[in-house]
């Protein structure tokens, strides 16, 4: 029943009168009424369908549409309206409805746009449509307003709705060349003029705007339209279709033959009452005995053990998917009507149709999923240009390796979704299916330019050929098809149009190589390639194996050279990298790597470069202090050197041969040793190994799959299956792969059918496969059980050539009982040993060279004293050991201060092996007496102040050694943010050096102060907030702005880890957010290298004399105040106490200091003299030291 209101508003438009429409005066509020109530429906659309039931298009909308056009306002209004009524129910509802009361709204509302379709079936509603749409179009873009373009959007809107809405075809019950509603609607659009209007709109330039809506709706006039059929109307029947016909006729005749012939037999003299009853030898039923058949003899050929059971029901997500494409023929004047059209649109409107449309696709101006009209219009349209008067210049838009490339992507990324969404599937596998139809046209049609007599058009289709076939892409795709092929989702004409598209493709690819002789194409190939391990070149390796006698011996006399250079001042860290960035191991192994250079620097007497290679790897690995904590003294660092000297690192194995047993056990742990890098290479190419790809079951049990059907199948299907099927049988010679019972019982029926005459191809090929079946079991007599299987290329050679044939693998020596015995009385020894790996000690006690470290875990696997392989990866080493006094000494600690606001200060406080924060918590984890972090939490947390200098002759270490827990507290708190964070590449700051230094003397000086100032910013403003983010680098002068376009100034922003601008979305080079403010300021350093000689020629600045600087010296100054403010700032976070006289005293000698790199110094770099006082009249620089504001928590 009709809502009042929505009754009353519809009694308010008019009433009809004969033919006449009497409009109410208050029709056009009654109107916009109405599309208000539409707006608000809920999500059974009970407005609309209340609409439908009322017929108030066909009674009321219509009428109006066609008597008062007139009147502009009610036109526009009637319009909008009739779009809103008319669009189609999938937009309404999103999806089909899978719930069965919402679904029947949905079939109601598809009901009435049935209806409205056929009351717009009428040359009146698409004569007025076409004369106000002639009329807008008339007018120029000068005189066009917006709303006329909205009305011209709305009427080829409310078109393509009507063109939408899909046939009834049980209530229309058409046959083919009868008039169905849609013809009825092609035909009124004809009459009206429509037709012309939309060439116009396809063929202006200006008017591509339109050119989607133009698009999708010429592709609902030929939804059911075969282009083929379509471009033969009124020519006449040819010989080649008679032909045909007359095959299909003879087939049917000879199977009603067949049917006659079998009846006859049937028929017996005596009646049914005395058939009689047979025993069946040799066939058993349920028991022991042999089934008895009481029918007649004539119907023993037909008996199943399947009669009389209940089919097995197949579920719904199991079952094949259903055809929705329906072909058929359409009266004779609309076919006609059709044809004229398709040859009007290929001449004049084709190419810049599809050009626009394609550029609308690329500069993403389309809606979702557009790209399919467009495929659709080049498959079809291209397919009537070939099966008329063939002509490539009508269709030189698509005919080009661009339009390869496109479609290809597109069936590449719709097989991926429709692996990925699984509830879409179905969607994406017709848009798959329309995608492939695509690609195979465009085949046919360069197939169809090498026939073409004009030589220039044959060049054209070698050149296409030739990129085609080049791309290993293009090869690979239906490979990728078949085996991705789904009967849930595809339907049956997807296989075959996917059959006839491959045969397509390798015709022309072996004809193509038979022309050529040799053809070479790319070749990629996903290489494993192996993490190499890091070690010094400089140290030999006879230096590492040394007894503790000796190193003990030489350890005096290199003591001695690491004192002697820690006390040097010019000891500089920024030269040694102690990570290779652009190596493939993650920065967790590098670790483990610097540890072992650091132990050969020392055991080949290197002491500055191992107390460099220690100190930079402090900065980079601060979590956990394994290269020492930041505030390590003099002696604790020879301490922690000498410990490194004696500690037994890891170091990578040589390989030994006799590994083959392991190879494929060893899968899951190279994965995470290994990475897959794609090789790109040129190739001869071979036409029988590109066949070869295609022996393998899945492909085959498809070609099957689709032979099933061979009745039903034209000849030119059932040709490529048995050409594809021949190719693999003869041409390779493995008949061996077709040996499955499911095929031979399809061969079985096949060679029964009265009407086997018409497929003699197939008769042909399935006697040729049967003859080397039997050959094949009179010699190997398992051929028999092999049929009940699918078999690959490995299998069919065994079958063949003979069983074990193809093992020829060396397996590696069997472990003995007593080498069983051995290997799980050293693992139980030395497993719970901390600080050494197990593996390594128990192949130093295994026979030399016996088993690799591979073998040994698996084999400790296997015999269940390991539970994975990944329990024995190598790890960081951790250099100081836990001593049982030492374990002791932290459980009372821990006891005597459980009570406490800050037990883990105290215990650092009173600890006598000072340990960093990080390993105490793991310790006190490890013995169970805390089981989470949280326990170890301040209870109560104050407010801290920085630490005060009460007097300038304090050091700046003791200033840093106020409050060591302080420090270290945030250094934790930071760990597992520097954890995420990926360092600065040590060898690019190394080359950017040479860079910078290269650009000075280019005259680039200015922009590297400039550079310099904004990474000392970024970083001065990540540690005041406390985050970070990308941050612009946004040139204010002509001078850094032509810098910024220099290719070699570029080469050193991305040296320095600067990420250039995205394409298409940002102009300016950004600052990393992934780089922290350590990172940064060692970046800035590193800008500052340059050689003593540029040192003595540098002039001195003069700040108070403007009037001699010249523009570049007047740009340093201010650079250098910029960053002598950022100097101050962080000064007075570290010292607060300082006083003003202090620092004004230390700006006027930081003003008159000649050097920069002295004013440019690193934050991180190590204080000279750090234990002794400053001298008087130099500038006091403390190390930044992090000081955490702590709030009161209720934690």
């Amino acid at each position: 029943m009709m809502n009042c209101e929505l009754l009353a508003t519809c009694s308010a438009l008019g009433y009809l009168e004969g033919d006449t429409y009497h409009k109410e005066p208050d029709c056009l509020e009654s109107v916009k009424d109405l599309i208000r109530y539409l707006r608000h429906e809920d999500e059974t659309r009970d407005v609309r369908q209340q609409l439908g039931a009322a017929q108030i298009l066909q009674s009321d909308l219509l009428p109006i549409l066609t008597q008062h056009r007139q009147d502009k306002p009610l036109f526009d209004a009637v319009i909008r309206l009739m779009v809103n009524l008319t669009q189609p129910a999938l937009l309404c509802f999103g999806s089909v409805p899978k719930d069965p009361n919402v679904r029947h709204h949905f079939l109601q509302v598809l009901t009435y746009l049935q209806a409205y379709k056929e009351a717009f079936a009428s040359e009146k509603a698409f004569g007025v449509l076409s004369e106000t749409l002639y009329e807008l179009l008339q007018l120029g873009w000068e005189d066009r307003q917006e709303e006329d373009n909205l009305l011209i959007e709305r009427i080829l809107l409310l078109v393509r709705n009507i063109l939408h809405v899909p046939a009834d075809l049980e209530q229309e019950k058409r046959i083919d060349d009868d008039a169905s509603i849609h013809d009825r609607l092609l035909w009124a659009m004809h009459l009206s003029g429509m037709d012309d209007l939309l060439l116009f709109l396809s063929s202006s330039s200006a008017e591509q705007q339109w050119s989607l809506h133009v698009l999708e709706i010429v592709s609902l006039m030929f939804r059911d339209q075969n282009p083929e059929q379509l471009a033969g109307t009124g020519q006449g029947r040819l010989a080649q279709e008679r032909s045909t016909d007359v095959a299909e006729l003879e087939v049917l005749r000879q199977r009603e033959m067949a049917e006659k012939r079998t009846r006859a037999l049937q028929r017996s003299n005596r009646h049914s009452r005395f058939g009689g009853s047979y025993i069946v030898q040799g066939l058993k039923s349920i028991g022991e005995r042999d089934v008895i058949f009481h029918k007649g003899l004539h119907n023993l050929r037909n008996y199943s053990s399947d009669l009389g059971k209940q089919p097995r029901r197949v579920p719904k997500r199991r079952q094949a998917a259903q055809e929705l494409s329906i072909h058929r023929r359409s009266a004779l004047n609309v076919r006609l009507f059709l044809r004229d059209f398709c040859s009007e649109f290929l001449e004049n409107c084709y190419n810049p149709l599809m050009g626009a449309v394609k550029d609308h696709l690329l500069r993403e101006k389309a809606q979702q999923h557009d790209e399919t009209y467009y495929m659709w219009a080049l498959a079809f349209f291209m397919a009537f240009n070939r099966a008329t008067s063939f002509r490539p210049g009508f269709v030189s838009e698509t005919l080009s390796v661009r339009t390869f490339h496109f479609v290809e992507q597109n069936l590449t990324n719709y097989y991926e979704m429709m692996l990925t969404d699984r509830k879409e599937a179905a969607s994406w596998a017709r848009r798959m299916h329309l995608a492939l139809k695509a690609y195979q046209e465009l085949l046919a049609t360069v197939n169809e330019m090498d026939i073409c007599p004009d030589e220039a058009v044959r060049e054209s289709s070698r050149i296409i050929k030739n990129n085609i076939f080049y791309m290993m892409e293009y090869r690979e795709l239906f490979l990728a098809l078949f085996r991705k092929f789904d009967e849930r989702y595809h339907p049956r004409s997807f296989l075959r149009d996917l059959v006839e598209t491959t045969h397509l493709f390798l015709k022309m690819l072996e004809r193509f190589c038979r022309s050529r002789g040799n053809l070479m194409v790319q070749n990629k190939r996903k290489k494993r390639k192996k993490k190499k391990k890091i070690q010094d070149q400089g140290v030999a390796p006879g230096n590492v194996s040394r007894s503790p006698g000796e190193l003990e011996a030489m350890w005096p006399a290199l003591e001695e050279q690491l004192l002697r250079c820690a006390q040097e001042p010019e000891l500089s860290i920024d030269s040694i990298a102690p990570f290779d960035a652009a190596s493939e191991i993650p920065v967790e192994e590098q670790r483990v790597e610097a540890m072992v250079r650091l132990q050969d620097c020392l055991l080949a007497g290197q002491a500055p470069q191992a107390l460099a290679l220690l100190r930079s790897a402090r900065e980079v690995w601060p979590e956990g202090n394994v290269f020492g904590s930041p505030d390590i003294s003099p002696g604790e660092e020879m301490q922690l050197l000498k410990q490194i000297l004696s500690a037994p690192l890891p170091r990578q194995q040589e390989p030994m041969e006799g590994d083959a047993e392991e190879e494929e056990e060893e899968e899951d742990e190279e994965e995470d040793e290994e990475m897959q890098v794609v090789q790109v290479s040129e190739k001869e190419f071979n036409f029988l190994d590109y066949l070869k790809r295609f022996a393998c079951s899945a492909i085959v049990r498809a070609y099957v799959l689709l032979l099933r059907s061979y009745r039903q199948n034209s000849a030119h299907t059932n040709h490529c299956i048995a050409k594809m099927l021949h190719r693999l049988a003869h041409d390779l010679g493995m008949e061996a792969l077709l040996f499955q019972l499911s095929l031979f019982c399809l061969f079985s029926r096949l060679l029964s059918d009265p009407a086997a005459g018409a497929y003699k191809e197939l008769v042909t090929f399935a006697k040729y496969i049967l003859g080397k079946f039997f050959a094949l079991a009179a010699v190997n007599p398992k051929a028999f059980v092999e049929l009940l299987f699918w078999k690959n290329t490995v299998v069919v050679r065994e079958m063949t050539q003979g069983y074990g044939s193809l093992d020829t693998g060396h397996r590696a020596a069997a472990w003995s009982p007593e080498e069983e015995a051995q290997l799980q009385d050293l693992y139980l020894v030395h497993k719970d040993v901390e600080g050494q790996d197990v593996v390594e000690i128990i192949l130093e006690h295994l026979k030399p060279a016996s088993r690799t470290r591979k073998q040994v875990i698996h084999h400790l696997v296997r015999m269940g004293l390991a539970s994975s392989v990944k329990d024995f990866q190598r790890k960081g080493t951790q250099i100081v050991l836990w001593t049982e006094d030492q374990e002791l000494e932290l459980q009372r600690l821990f006891e005597e201060f459980q009570a406490s606001d800050d037990v883990l200060g105290h215990i650092m406080k009173n600890i006598t092996a000072k340990r960093s924060r990080a390993r105490i918590v793991d310790k006190l984890l490890a013995l169970g007496l805390v089981s989470e972090r949280r326990q170890l939490y301040k209870k109560r947390r104050k407010k801290l102040a920085p630490s005060c200098v009460s007097n300038g002759d304090e050091s700046p270490k003791d200033s840093r050694q106020e409050d060591p827990e302080e420090e270290e507290s945030e250094e934790d708190e930071e760990k597992e943010e520097d954890l995420e964070e990926e360092p600065v590449q040590g060898s690019s700051v190394f080359s950017a050096e040479n860079l910078g230094q290269s650009l000075r003397q280019e005259g680039l000086s200015a922009p590297l102060l400039w550079l310099q100032s904004c990474l000392i910013r970024a970083a001065d403003d990540r540690e005041e907030d406390g985050c970070s983010q990308a941050i612009p680098l946004v040139p204010l002068t002509e001078e850094n702005e032509e810098a910024m376009e220099n290719g070699q100034f570029q080469h050193l922003l991305q040296k320095l880890g600067i990420r250039p601008p995205s394409s298409g979305q940002e102009t300016f080079w950004r600052i990393p957010a992934k780089l922290s403010s350590t990172q940064l300021r060692r970046v800035a350093a590193s800008l500052n290298q340059q050689d003593e000689e540029e040192r003595e020629k540098e002039p001195e600045l003069h700040p108070g004399v403007p009037g001699e600087q010249s523009p570049s010296e007047e740009h340093r100054a201010k650079a250098l105040r910029a960053l002598l403010s950022a100097r101050k700032k962080k000064a007075g976070l570290v010292s607060p106490g300082v006083t003003s006289e202090e620092e004004t005293t230390g700006e006027k000698e930081w003003k008159t200091m000649p050097k920069k790199r002295e004013l440019l110094d690193s934050d991180d770099e190590e204080d000279e003299g750090k234990g002794q006082a400053p001298e008087l009249g130099t500038r006091v620089i403390h190390k930044k030291k992090r000081f955490q504001i702590e709030e009161d928590d209720d934690d």
